[in-house]
């Protein structure tokens, strides 16, 4: 499939590195409430993390909210290193833009993966291409293997190339939140029934089956 992209699309490079390695500390309630709130489908929701750009190695502890409108508003503070806090300009920056307090929160699960990103060279779009995606916490670390996330980040018009693409394959869009999708394949017994018909098109999509998922 890029190879028949590899006219309309540039790879994005930094400092010679054309696959960028990101990892994502996620913080939750001890209840799982900023999960549960995604997983009922709440119009106004928050999630909290501190990310690792490994190449470049910078950190950004971030919040995003998105709002009843559906957009999504990301701020973020840089942070020296990762511990598992959330301190000092975090959480000036957690307090000034949410409700939540840090004393309630706490780290719940890594999110990591590689991306490649491509411009259009002729409309204002890119495109993320998501690999080796993999969940992690103190008990666990499981990668799903042969799973590619991509995503199209686009002005209301422009015209895409990869979504052609994708039309012409008969490979259809969809949604998931790494972040929720990792709770669920770490944490059996949280609930996930709105999640179920999600993650059974994901399988479906690794195996070539439709598992019953417990």
């Amino acid at each position: 499939l890029l190879n028949q992209l590899k006219n309309d699309y540039k790879i994005l490079d930094v400092n010679g590195n054309r696959i960028s390695r990101y990892e994502s500390l996620y913080f939750d309630t001890k209840n799982f409430d900023l999960y549960h709130s995604h997983h009922r489908g709440k119009p106004s929701r928050f999630k909290v993390r501190i990310r690792k750009y490994v190449e470049s190695e910078l950190n950004f502890f971030e919040v995003k909210f998105k709002t009843n409108k559906g957009r999504t508003i990301k701020n973020r503070v840089k942070q020296k290193q990762i511990d598992g806090f959330i301190k000092d300009n975090a959480e000036e920056l957690l307090n000034d833009k949410t409700p939540l307090k840090s004393d309630n929160l706490e780290a719940k699960i890594w999110v990591n993966y590689s991306r490649i990103t491509f411009v259009n060279k002729n409309s204002p779009e890119r495109v993320t291409i998501d690999l080796n995606l993999t969940f992690k916490n103190n008990e666990q670390n499981k990668t799903i293997d042969n799973l590619v996330i991509a995503e199209v980040k686009q002005d209301k018009f422009a015209i895409s190339a990869f979504l052609k693409l994708m039309k012409k394959y008969h490979i259809r869009e969809g949604a998931i939140s790494k972040y929720c999708y990792g709770i669920v394949s770490l944490f059996e017994k949280i609930k996930h029934n709105n999640f179920k018909p999600k993650l059974i098109l994901i399988k479906k999509a690794l195996y070539g089956t439709s598992p019953r998922i417990s």
